[in-house]
């Protein structure tokens, strides 16, 4: 399900939206190593509570494509390659769109609601991530009966994912956990069996 065999070509072809923001994270991280441009993109983008009391909710969305390092972003990245492409295929694109982008900015809006230091600054994609992995969650919940072996497989996924949540240091963990929750309850809607029957009529 999770293991990639398509050329890059066919990555591109099967699956744009994924290949797409993969894109711009790169380009943007890229950007970033620029001296001197690079700090004023990641002070301007990213999600800073203080700044984001004073109005600036725009950092909600840009710190989504912003990331601290290169192993940060080759982790996300990987992450969304491996696992965004099955979720393209079964929920279509805008369904994904809405997925990744709603649970990222639902991962920030937790971030601030729950880390109360105005400086409290954060970076990544991983909140919109742990959202593709909450609308796993949905759809192992609507399929367990249909399909017991996704329960092996996706079920190890979001466990092991929440667990290095709270063991690895520098983690914002209400964007995960806000991202997880936000996906799983996007994915009950999508994924209800009535819904997906819509879809294809």
């Amino acid at each position: 399900m999770f293991i990639r065999r398509e050329s890059f070509q066919q990555y591109i072809k099967m699956y744009p939206v994924v290949s797409t923001i993969i894109a711009l994270n790169i380009i943007v991280y890229l950007i970033t190593l620029i001296p001197d441009t690079g700090i004023e993109i990641l002070y301007k983008g990213a999600s800073v509570n203080g700044l984001i009391a004073e109005g600036e909710w725009w950092r909600l969305l840009t710190s989504m494509f912003l990331h601290a390092g290169f192993l940060h972003i080759l982790f996300n990245m990987f992450s969304l390659f491996l696992f965004g492409p099955e979720l393209e295929k079964i929920a279509g694109k805008m369904r994904f769109l809405t997925i990744y982008f709603l649970a990222g900015i639902f991962g920030g809006i937790a971030t601030f609601a729950f880390e109360k230091d105005p400086l409290y600054a954060s970076v990544g994609a991983s909140g919109a991530i742990f959202g593709i992995i909450g609308a796993f969650g949905a759809l192992l919940y609507y399929m367990r009966h249909v399909m017991p072996q996704l329960r092996q497989i996706i079920l190890p996924i979001i466990v092991v994912s929440v667990i290095m949540t709270f063991l690895q240091a520098n983690i914002n963990i209400m964007a995960h956990l806000g991202g997880l929750v936000t996906g799983f309850i996007l994915g009950l809607f999508y994924f209800k069996p009535k819904n997906m029957l819509r879809w294809r009529q």
